[in-house]
């Protein structure tokens, strides 16, 4: 099982104009703790919601890359939008899910995954290029290099460990965040 921070940062370490969004809760905590970015757009609400903001933006900038980081919870609730992404085939877009097995901000209850549900399976069910589960920080480099370079969509299940670590809350003003993160955007 992976340690989240450590994960996350390796993923964002020299990340360029890569475009974030994080999901509520926990991956918005270790999106911050991994550093503050302009181009970070963190969520916080909208459950269910991440994947589709991601699509958005890959639509919309498809001279950008994008990386959706989220968590199980969130990727449940929003499954759906795994098959509008594979139907519409954002080459610019990757989806991280940290997936605990868990509904971390609830609780700690377990989720589906916990009991076998495949998020990688479904999404290539969904027509992704790529999609698999990672556990090992070893595999990090190469789920850093799909972020920058492979082609989309592509979908990582990250096994990470059932843990509760600190929060790093990053800014929480909806408004300034959207702000900041379109005026970098537009200077990019």
């Amino acid at each position: 099982m992976l340690d989240r921070r450590d994960f996350v940062r390796r993923l964002l370490i020299g990340r360029g104009d890569l475009l974030v969004v994080s999901g509520l809760g926990a991956s918005t905590f270790d999106v911050a703790a991994a550093g503050d970015h302009p181009l970070n757009f963190y969520l916080w609400g909208a459950m269910g919601g991440t994947a589709m903001i991601g699509l958005g933006l890959a639509l919309a900038r498809p001279d950008h890359r994008v990386a959706v980081l989220t968590g199980d919870g969130d990727m449940l609730m929003g499954i759906g939008s795994l098959a509008t992404i594979g139907v519409k085939q954002p080459k610019n877009l990757a989806i991280v899910v940290l997936d605990n097995a868990h509904y971390g901000e609830t609780g700690m209850q377990p989720s589906h995954t916990k009991s076998g549900v495949d998020l990688p399976g479904t999404a290539l069910a969904c027509r992704f290029r790529h999609a698999r589960a990672v556990s090992r920080i070893e595999e990090a480099a190469a789920v850093r290099a799909l972020l920058h370079e492979g082609e989309g969509p592509i979908f990582i299940s990250a096994r990470i460990k059932e843990e509760d670590v600190p929060r790093v809350l990053p800014l929480r003003d909806g408004y300034a965040i959207k702000q900041r993160f379109v005026d970098t955007l537009n200077t990019a």
